[in-house]
């Protein structure tokens, strides 16, 4: 037996509710379901994919935005021995296309529209082809996808509808559940969660349920009790929310407040009705909250926060945080290690908390490497962060060479960001050696963005580099080399890729080129692209 108890996704909500049954767990948009509500809704929707014949290992996507079926999903899928895929909600036909094609889902569970976005009439124009057998769908050009479930108005042909789920759940027994919730193993495959990578298209990362310790200990740092209120506008379909704050609220019994979208001025009015004591977010998340609550001063019961901070762009807005709102926690983590993996603790100074990212967790080790030479750096001097630990990624879902490249023989996840370790400890994290771009706390991959381009008559050449941006950090800005004779407007450009792929993906501004500044080994030096983006449109 390993030495730590190890607990499922699905147990830890059964866990919640006989200790908790009574108190709130969550709320939305005015309705409230206390523990006891939320763990028979789950169970409800375990149910219905049992009957639905969702087998255990097999992959379930779920393109939704924040709503309390998407936490029946999250801990339904896990209960079932199933591996939940969130799809970010941001995704238009062609990522939703290639990610659950390339995860190998044989179920979508998906919105019919949120607001102005009409995700079903994205899937009915992606999927214009759907035959039904007695068995399972057939999908063109979904070699694997078998079942479609809608939540709301059904257009799709044979999708299933929520409530025809949940109907068909009635027939499977309490006891049927219980054996397929006794059978989850901690170590098998709880989600996939697809990140962008430098290399191209999203990758999917294999987490288990291992995790929960992870998250559980920092509860204890953070000092969470079941008197907390967390404010919960941070998509779901992220491992920043997923873990931090319904993971956590689940182990500790505090309670959420669950809005749809982040909206500031919203989000500082509900904490103030709902007396919330927990603030999340990335630095854009942050601005906006401080810009809000300059425009109009809330009474506020907020105690604590998390912001990932350290990042000299980061700084200055923590800094007003402190004063404004509350003590943050700083700390270091990204999908294929988890949400965090290095964090500080309230009694840190200001200092620490602010300009640095904590200390590594409970069995994770970090190493700081020169990427040259391979050998450890010297205290306060930058190299490439590696990180080890119990639950990093397993590797990518279906991408070897890709795993081999981040994950060595001794475990060590390589993780291309750049950091150096402080004479008192604490970690800095200092940027991406890999040119990933971060958009509001958004991973989005040059390469995947430079490929969609080349795709385009017009084009025979891209390159995607970060500009700064007072909100986001960073936005995506395109160096674009036409072939002999072609014409196209930056405008054109970037309406083509207006509801095709994730409006943060989208270059905010094109410049064309004649020829890119090139190594001696034939590569692009994108340090010298960013500087002449810089130059032409500070």
């Amino acid at each position: 037996m390993d030495w730590y108890r190890k607990r499922t996704l699905g147990g830890i909500l059964d866990e919640a509710a006989q200790r908790w049954g009574e108190r709130e767990a969550f709320s939305f948009n005015g309705q409230r379901w206390t523990y006891a509500a939320f763990h028979a809704e789950t169970n409800r929707l375990a149910k219905g994919l049992i009957a639905l014949g969702v087998q255990p290992g097999e992959h379930v996507a779920v393109w939704m935005t924040n709503r309390p079926e998407w936490l029946f999903i999250m801990f339904g899928i896990a209960k079932v021995g199933a591996c939940i895929v969130p799809l970010n909600t941001r995704y238009r036909t062609d990522d939703v296309a290639y990610t659950l094609t390339q995860s190998r889902s044989r179920t979508l569970i998906s919105l019919d529209r949120s607001g102005p976005v009409d995700y079903q009439s994205m899937l009915m124009e992606a999927m214009p082809n759907i035959t039904q057998t007695p068995t399972r769908l057939v999908i063109e050009n979904y070699p694997d996808l078998e079942r479609i479930v809608i939540l709301g108005e059904v257009s799709l042909p044979h999708a299933t509808s929520w409530a025809a789920l949940l109907a068909l759940g009635e027939g499977v027994s309490d006891a049927t559940l219980s054996a397929r919730a006794a059978a989850v193993d901690p170590d098998g495959l709880m989600m996939l969660a697809y990140t962008s990578g430098t290399t191209g298209h999203p990758k999917g990362v294999m987490h288990s349920h291992r995790p929960i310790r992870n998250t559980h200990e920092r509860s204890q740092i953070m000092g969470y009790t079941q008197f907390d209120v967390h404010m919960n506008y941070l998509p779901l379909f992220h491992i920043y929310a997923f873990s931090e704050i319904v993971m956590m609220s689940v182990l500790c019994g505090s309670r959420h407040v669950m809005m749809d979208a982040f909206d500031a001025e919203r989000a500082l009015d509900l904490a103030a009705q709902e007396n919330a004591t927990v603030l999340h977010g990335f630095e854009a998340h942050w601005l906006d909250l401080l810009t809000a609550q300059a425009r109009q001063a809330r009474t506020l019961n907020v105690r604590i926060g998390t912001l990932p901070s350290g990042v000299e762009s980061t700084i200055p807005i923590a800094e007003r945080v402190q004063d404004v709102f509350c003590p943050t926690i700083s700390g270091f983590g990204m999908s294929e290690s988890w949400a965090y993996v290095s964090v500080n603790n309230p009694l840190h100074t200001r200092e620490q908390r602010v300009q640095a990212s904590g200390y590594p967790m409970n069995d994770y080790e970090f190493r700081v490497v020169n990427v040259d030479t391979g050998h450890e750096q010297p205290v306060d001097e930058a190299g490439e962060l590696w990180v080890r630990g119990y639950a990093v990624m397993r590797g990518y879902w279906e991408k070897p060479e890709a795993t081999l490249e981040a994950l060595d023989a001794q475990g060590w996840l390589h993780t291309g960001d750049m950091a150096r370790v402080r004479s008192d400890g604490h970690l800095v994290f200092l940027g991406r050696y890999k040119d990933m771009l971060k958009v509001g706390g958004e991973n989005v991959s040059p390469a995947e963005v430079e490929a969609y381009l080349r795709k385009m008559p017009e084009i025979m050449d891209a390159a995607v580099v970060a500009y700064p941006d007072p909100r986001l950090a960073e936005v995506p800005v395109a160096f674009v080399i036409l072939k002999a004779g072609q014409q196209v407007s930056a405008e054109e450009l970037m309406a083509r890729m207006k509801g095709k792929v994730a409006s943060y993906k989208i270059p905010r501004h094109i410049v064309f080129t004649d020829s890119y500044p090139m190594t001696s080994s034939g590569k692009i030096r994108k340090v010298e692209l960013r500087a002449q983006a810089r130059t032409l449109l500070d």
